[in-house]
């Protein structure tokens, strides 16, 4: 019987170029989808691991409405995130710019691990500085700060990020703006059960690979000259860049956004119990509000992971929370 080929499509999509390294442990969001209610969009969590909900299916066009369904879910642990600051900006000839920050006076003092805190309580002065800024201003965005003391795994160092905040008034914003600064924000507050989110995440880092395993290419034959595990050709030299030719580099380690996460479940294990027994493998066991997203998420555990309104979601396939019927708390030790 002779030698059956193989056919299937490339691996690596030609959409991600260059697959470049990301520049920090969590993302950079650039696009954001556009609401007309004052709100903070978005939150973020630690992502914790997987288990396994049954839930009955509520969607209204589903062939299975009605039925039992159980589905592989992604654990993130979510403690409350504090609003430290917000900031200005205005146009310039590159593009938006920041020009005036107005930082909190209610500083945790786990903040010091990342940044410098100020000696003087300036709040107040720094708010009237900023208000008569406002008429320059173009934009107004939250300076957040993740509270990882709170969570299963021994980490205390925070994340620092910008968080958009929603509607079109400057003024509005400004106000919404003020209101919440100093506080805290938990994810109730924000996320929706049964709504879709955009989860943004650094993906699983896998250091530099050669194309075999960077995009599926086969290996050669073992009598191939100048190697086996590489490509026949690199392409022309000459002209327009070779990029479409696989070629070894970083793989993994990639700001990554995955569209259309539904958000099954907003909870705390006093609730909603989610530690199964021994706890969650590298992870440890849940202690603050969690949150249960219905399939994977990009990225190793304890990874933040940053949710946002869904962008290509329409406001009509919005569904409502289904009904649970149990989470597994099967022990995963072994």
């Amino acid at each position: 019987m002779g030698h059956i080929k193989r056919k299937r499509p490339r691996r690596g999509s030609l959409q991600f170029w260059h697959r470049k390294r990301a520049s920090r442990i969590y993302p950079r969001i650039r696009n954001q989808a556009e609401t007309k209610d004052v709100q903070l969009m978005g939150f973020a969590g630690y992502k914790a691991g997987m288990t396994q909900v049954f839930y009955v299916d509520s969607r209204p066009t589903s062939p299975t409405k009605g039925d039992e369904l159980c589905v592989a879910t992604t654990i993130i642990e979510c403690p409350p995130m504090k609003i430290m600051g917000l900031r200005l900006y205005k146009p310039s000839i590159t593009g938006s710019a920041a020009f005036c920050d107005v930082l909190s006076d209610a500083f945790d003092i786990d903040l010091s691990k990342k940044i410098t805190l100020p000696k003087k309580k300036t709040e107040q002065q720094k708010i009237k500085d900023a208000e008569s800024k406002l008429e320059q201003a173009t934009e107004i965005r939250l300076l957040v700060s993740t509270q990882p003391k709170f969570a299963g795994f021994g980490k205390k160092k925070p994340e620092i990020f910008e968080m958009a905040i929603g509607g079109s008034d400057i003024k509005t914003k400004f106000e919404y703006a003020k209101t919440v600064l100093g506080k805290e924000i938990k994810a109730s507050d924000v996320l929706t059960s049964g709504q879709y989110y955009d989860a943004h995440a650094v993906t699983t880092g896998k250091g530099y690979q050669g194309v075999i395993k960077r995009f599926g290419v086969r290996r050669k034959v073992h009598k191939s000259e100048k190697g086996v595990r590489r490509v026949g050709t690199l392409g022309a030299f000459t002209g327009a860049k070779t990029w479409r030719v696989p070629h070894p580099g970083q793989m993994g380690f990639h700001t990554r956004t995955e569209y259309n996460k539904q958000v099954l479940l907003i909870s705390n294990p006093k609730e909603n119990e989610i530690n199964p027994s021994g706890g969650l493998i590298n992870y440890g066991v849940v202690k603050s509000d969690y949150i249960l997203v219905v399939g994977s998420i990009p990225g190793p555990k304890k990874r933040i992971i940053r949710f946002t309104p869904a962008i290509r979601m329409k406001a009509k396939y919005q569904t409502q929370a289904p009904e649970l019927q149990s989470i597994s708390l099967r022990s995963q030790q072994g």
